[in-house]
């Protein structure tokens, strides 16, 4: 991927992480002020679509959490596809750095929270909730630093975010799966032998990859897998070359730059608002210090930062990979602490853990907490650390 292109992208991403905590700040306010029935109204506005005998009938939040966030995990896999293929992610030595940091970083904020909700099995299924970073949010907080911060450690933070969202994916699909319907399973499995027919047959056009990927959603939506990894499947199947192999329409890279405008400055924003609002009626201190919200605070907070930079010093010092270009290793852990920002995924996933609306407030502080305690850590860290040509 081109530097250029990685800085546009690297650009979208931190105006979008401004937004998402504008459209943040504004939900909290709503909540807590005259207009919290405003609030309340808006996300359970029904919204209805109905075709023949088809029936969809939601709230607006689950329209944004179902139909919205599919086309972020759209875009999500395109990205990963792309990275993996001709990348930052395309060769062993590009891979292990990161890969191994987002492992770090996935495995020790689970066990934080499992040591500290794993007797309570309704708590217990939030374990994955500490796990993700925001890439939006991430990026956005290095762009306040600028050349405080080196190139190459934005784009090490860049990789070992796609692959943390690589395997919040891959968590979503094994552990948040439940109650499948056989009937729309199978035309789900038909839709996508559809989408590998076209892949067979050598199909460039975008127009029937995204009619078969609508009939893919509605069938993963009603089979009993999360709607959002319809998006994902989607993605495998988008060709990166066109028919002829060369050329610069290539349909997996027109696709990703239409969608990006749209994720980075709507949806995102949008899913951020109809998901942080948050009452602080009632709250104390103690509030905090209650299971949930402490377990993922801890979790974001601590286990992020540790899990990663504990990882990336084991993997240099044994060898296996190279520290950053000019980056100090006072900066890589400033990055490890910005892994802590887990924001959107982690509401995302909160989402999907509790069935009970009860526990959406401890989520939301939790999350809250644990990204902003990262967010402003991070920040002075790298704000203040030497340059790697200085250490």
């Amino acid at each position: 991927m081109p530097l250029a292109a990685i800085r546009n992208f690297i650009r979208h991403e931190s105006f979008s992480g401004f937004l998402l905590f504008a459209a943040a700040v504004l939900a909290m306010v709503m909540d807590n002020s005259a207009l919290f029935w405003l609030y309340d109204a808006i996300l359970n506005t029904p919204v209805t679509v109905r075709i023949g005998q088809l029936s969809l009938d939601k709230p607006l939040l689950l329209w944004i959490n179902d139909g919205l966030m599919a086309i972020f995990f759209l875009l999500v896999g395109l990205e990963l596809k792309r990275e993996i293929l001709e990348g930052q992610l395309s060769s062993r030595d590009q891979m292990v750095l990161p890969g191994v940091a987002a492992l770090g970083g996935i495995v020790l904020p689970a066990l934080i929270y499992a040591s500290i909700n794993g007797t309570d099995p309704e708590l217990a299924r939030g374990w994955a909730i500490p796990t993700a970073t925001d890439i939006a949010f991430a990026l956005g907080v290095m762009a306040l630093l600028g050349r405080h911060a080196p190139t190459s450690l934005k784009l090490f933070l860049l990789a070992l975010a796609i692959l943390d969202d690589l395997g919040a994916i891959i968590i979503i699909a094994v552990f948040y799966t439940e109650n499948l319907s056989f009937g729309p399973m199978i035309a789900a499995l038909g839709a996508i032998a559809g989408l590998a027919a076209l892949n067979l047959f050598r199909v460039s056009r975008l127009a029937p990859y995204i009619l078969i990927g609508v009939v893919l959603w509605v069938s993963v939506l009603k089979s009993g897998v999360h709607a959002t990894l319809a998006g994902v499947v989607l993605a495998l199947f988008i060709p990166l070359h066109n028919r002829g192999g060369t050329g610069s329409e290539r349909p997996l890279r027109h696709l990703e730059h239409a969608l990006h405008p749209y994720v980075a400055y709507g949806i995102m924003p949008i899913f951020a608002f109809a998901n942080a609002g948050i009452s602080f009626a009632g709250m104390s201190f103690a509030t905090l210090l209650e299971p949930l919200p402490l377990a993922i605070a801890l979790g974001l907070f601590i286990g992020k930062q540790a899990g990663v930079f504990a990882a990336v010093w084991l993997v240099i010092r044994a060898g296996l990979a190279r520290r950053p270009e000019s980056a100090s290793w006072m900066q890589i852990y400033g990055v490890a602490v910005l892994t802590g920002i887990g924001f959107t995924m982690s509401l995302f996933i909160g989402m999907l853990s509790f069935a009970d609306p009860a526990h959406a407030t401890g989520v939301r502080l939790g999350v809250i907490t644990g990204s902003l305690l990262s967010a402003v850590v991070g920040y002075l860290i790298l704000r203040l650390a030497p340059s790697g040509s200085e250490t």
